[in-house]
């Protein structure tokens, strides 16, 4: 189908990006300053910011209390934005929805963020709040039963890499992984993809910009040959965990998600691969309060609920 019309309207309303070098600094503003105050946030029982140690240095977190409980299932969220955008207040709605849909008490990862911090400083902050996370389960109220990873976007990125480092590591802790349009292959060959031609202009994120977006990342010595980087460079998938992978139709990245579903699948690996029609790139952070797009909060609920 067509680009949703409520999306498009959206889109054609934005102005032009302004010319030259990408610049984190104003971008990171720009976005922060579109953050609701949290009087008009979405409540939930608790939310408390706390600093985690892990073996990279302490990292700041955001925990998500969905309701009262003896104990809770465990959500550690990675928020996307190119490895240099996005932060816990630009994705702090996602967070509350995540929380107070799936009933399990979610940690948002502050990590680092290229260019400031060169890979694999902000992999390694996400690893090392959900060791913190399992390894704290008493203080952190955990069942000891779930314990998923999310990422949107680069922080999809993060979440099968996190898997992945996880299992190399002998550590069975991850129960799911939930990818929502993840960026999995970061060799912008155009080629490469049918989506990145099929949905390279007029969607919101545009085949060109990938490659520019992405050049924090990979300038900070981040190798896209390395399956920490492009996950869909994994050899051997097997043994990770359940996926939910969740793809937009006007995506350039679409496919790279759906090939990653499918090598899962491929090796035994239960995986749900679930695509969003007349969606593009970004839809669960920008336009989840369509009605239509709404529903991937109770997609998430129902994975990790085994439902």
């Amino acid at each position: 189908m067509s680009l949703h019309p409520q999306i498009a309207a959206a889109l054609a309303s934005m102005p032009a990006p302004p010319p030259g070098p990408l610049d984190p600094v104003a971008m990171r503003a720009g976005e922060e300053a579109h953050v609701l105050p949290v009087a008009e946030r979405l409540p939930l029982h608790a939310v408390q910011d706390r600093t985690v140690p892990t073996p990279a240095g302490d990292v700041p977190v955001r925990i998500y209390t969905p309701a009262e409980a003896d104990s809770y299932g465990l959500l550690v969220y990675f928020h996307g934005g190119a490895f240099f955008l996005g932060s816990l207040e630009t994705h702090d709605h996602v967070a509350r929805n995540l929380a107070a849909e799936t009933g399990l008490r979610v940690v948002s990862v502050g990590y680092r963020r290229a260019p400031e911090a060169a890979f694999p400083a902000g992999l390694q902050d996400c690893y090392g709040v959900v060791r913190w996370a399992a390894e704290h389960g008493a203080d952190l109220g955990w069942d000891g039963d779930t314990l998923a990873v999310a990422g949107d976007s680069s922080g999809g990125t993060f979440a099968a890499a996190v898997a992945a480092m996880a299992h190399d590591d002998g550590n069975d802790t991850i129960t799911h992984q939930v990818l929502l349009y993840p960026s999995l292959d970061l060799d912008f060959d155009v080629d490469r993809y049918a989506s990145l031609r099929e949905n390279a202009e007029g969607y919101g994120l545009e085949t060109a910009g990938l490659k520019p977006f992405n050049a924090f990342y990979l300038d900070s010595g981040a190798d896209p040959d390395d399956p920490l980087v492009s996950p869909t460079k994994r050899a051997d998938l097997t043994g990770l965990p359940p996926a939910l992978v969740v793809t937009a139709e006007h995506d350039p990245m679409r496919d790279e998600g759906e090939l990653y579903g499918r090598r899962l699948a491929d090796v035994g690996v239960p995986v749900t691969v679930s695509r969003y029609a007349g969606a593009g790139h970004g839809f669960v952070q920008h336009f989840s309060w369509i009605p239509e797009y709404a529903r991937v909060y109770r997609e998430i609920a129902d994975f990790v609920h085994g439902r």
